[in-house]
């Protein structure tokens, strides 16, 4: 589908949306969702050594359209015009076969296309099966795929149906959306009031003496008598 297609196609989507904004809609991250599969994490791997093998197939194919084309440079010199007219040829053959070969393997809709889509069908089935049921369960109307075609521009986390889906495909984490765990309670002793009784001197916060507490002072020495005759 070409880029115009696409906007077309999403622009079609809007247009058909609009009158329903009143109703329940979700979405979700199909990419999020896909590698947290053990089947997509087994189809990428086998792709991988695909990919491995085809490429390594082109590279000694190239080392051998390398090896033609400098053993006709160094002949060149002593090939009549028939010969080299049949080097030339032979080189562009090999040219031409190695670039059918790239493409029959990785080009547009090539083997490595047929067999991603392949491989990927069981992964992506599994994951069309768990949106049903929770757009069934949640009563949703529209359901969403943030990596589709239709950009979102912003998107609240309250439509975000991600984790629901993980959840029926058994891969949801028991601690997403639950509230956390209450330690124990505990209480603050209030400080102490001084008193009257521990501290006399105990001042009220202006800083004057509390009334109700008395006030000691401390006690006068009467002088000492003299005896007559002495000064």
């Amino acid at each position: 589908m070409t880029h115009v297609a696409r906007f077309a196609l999403a622009l079609l989507l809007l247009v058909a949306c609009v009158p329903a904004w009143g109703q329940k809609f979700g979405y979700i991250d199909t990419e999020f969702i896909m590698g947290k599969l053990p089947e997509y994490a087994q189809a990428q791997a086998e792709l991988a050594k695909l990919t491995d093998t085809w490429q390594k197939e082109i590279e000694f194919q190239k080392r051998d359209l390398d090896k033609l084309y400098r053993t006709y440079q160094a002949e060149e010199v002593v090939l009549t015009e028939a010969m080299k007219k049949k080097r030339q040829d032979e080189i562009q053959k090999k040219e031409q076969e190695i670039k059918a070969y790239e493409t029959k393997q990785f080009g547009y809709e090539g083997q490595l296309f047929k067999k991603r889509v392949e491989l990927n069908k069981p992964a992506q089935d599994k994951i069309f099966e768990a949106v049903e049921k929770v757009v069934k369960a949640r009563k949703l109307d529209f359901m969403f795929d943030r990596n589709g075609d239709l950009t979102m521009l912003y998107a609240n986390p309250t439509h975000d149906y991600t984790e629901f889906v993980l959840e029926e495909l058994g891969l949801g984490s028991p601690t997403r959306n639950q509230p956390g765990p209450k330690g124990p309670v505990k209480t603050v002793k209030p400080p102490k009031t001084p008193t009257a009784s521990t501290d006399p001197a105990f001042e009220s916060d202006s800083g004057t003496p509390d009334p109700a507490i008395p006030v000691k002072t401390p006690a006068t020495k009467a002088p000492k008598a003299t005896k007559a005759g002495k000064p």
